[in-house]
């Protein structure tokens, strides 16, 4: 099983506290950073404030040099696809070809009203969301010295260069996520190489694994093309007591935490609780890291729970 990093800036984090994050996650052996796209916190005052996502990881490439990179995941909602695939190709190449690129419809309406962002009915969102693949996609693919057309209902692009390429060929990879029945698992056939159910029980898992791989063999593609995995919130310890000094730390209570998350809990309990999940098709972890100025927890987890997968 392959671990990742997640932080969530939006809840309090600037520069300096991601970059400390990502260092410390390639020093450690994980094999990828990766954070939300938010710019409003959930819970609590976020200050300093929200950090822009492709900007963080801008810097943040050129003063890592292994771990991979991505957001998990950009909202469709926040930027138009041509400049978009323009950030995420620049920041690929700065990178050296590290980059992952996560897109979602946007779903947090509060963020929206607060920074003059447009926030469309829920179909609208799916909609522009299929657009901006279609076109992202579209871009990086054309041909250097050829150009894309694109005419859909909310975006049109004519003569368009498709530059810059990104490093990595034909393209960054695409990653889609979520619970949606049909659009959901028909887009990540259409369009990604890893599919993702982030802070769900295994059930949930389960179905929608089913579902993804259903699509995938509708749209001809081999079964190991697609990459499945999900994200958990992470509070682990060496006893009970660090576990709930941890869980305090991040203003949760471990026993919601232990019912709701099977990476909470001691090096052992954790590695017990993940089988399922490993067995239910789940290949990639991303560990939802809240307290970002807490390295030692990342070492522990490095040196207590990754040895337990290999």
């Amino acid at each position: 099983m392959d671990f990742r990093v997640f932080v969530e800036p939006q809840q309090g984090g600037s520069y300096a506290d991601q970059l400390a994050v990502a260092r410390a996650a390639e020093d450690l052996g994980f094999s990828a950073f990766f954070r939300s796209d938010h710019y409003l916190a959930m819970s609590g005052d976020g200050l300093p404030g929200p950090t822009d996502s492709w900007v963080t990881l801008a810097g943040i490439a050129r003063e890592t040099s292994k771990i991979r990179l991505g957001t998990m995941v950009t909202s469709a909602t926040f930027r138009y696809p041509g400049p978009l695939a323009i950030s995420v190709a620049q920041v690929d190449e700065m990178s050296g070809g590290r980059v992952e690129f996560g897109l979602g419809a946007g779903w947090f309406e509060a963020e929206h009203q607060a920074y003059a962002i447009p926030f469309p009915s829920l179909g609208e969102r799916f909609d522009r969301l299929t657009e901006q693949l279609e076109i992202i996609t579209g871009l990086w693919t054309t041909p250097q010295g050829e150009t894309f057309d694109y005419s859909g209902r909310h975006y049109t692009v004519v003569d368009s260069p498709g530059l810059p390429k990104p490093a990595q060929s034909p393209h960054p990879p695409v990653i889609i996520g979520g619970q949606g029945a049909k659009r959901t698992p028909a887009l990540a056939a259409k369009y990604a190489t890893e599919f993702n159910v982030p802070f769900v029980g295994l059930d949930t898992v389960k179905t929608q694994f089913e579902r993804v791989a259903a699509a995938v063999s509708d749209a001809r593609r081999s079964a190991d093309s697609m990459t499945y995995s999900a994200a958990f919130v992470l509070c682990a310890g060496r006893d009970d007591g660090e576990i709930a000094r941890r869980a305090a730390g991040i203003g949760r209570e471990v026993d919601e935490l232990r019912s709701n998350s099977p990476t909470v809990g001691t090096a052992t309990e954790i590695a017990d609780k993940l089988g399922p999940f490993l067995q239910a098709g789940v290949q990639r972890v991303y560990l939802q890291v809240l307290d970002m100025s807490d390295l030692a927890h990342l070492e522990f987890v490095a040196r207590e729970v990754l040895p337990q997968f290999r």
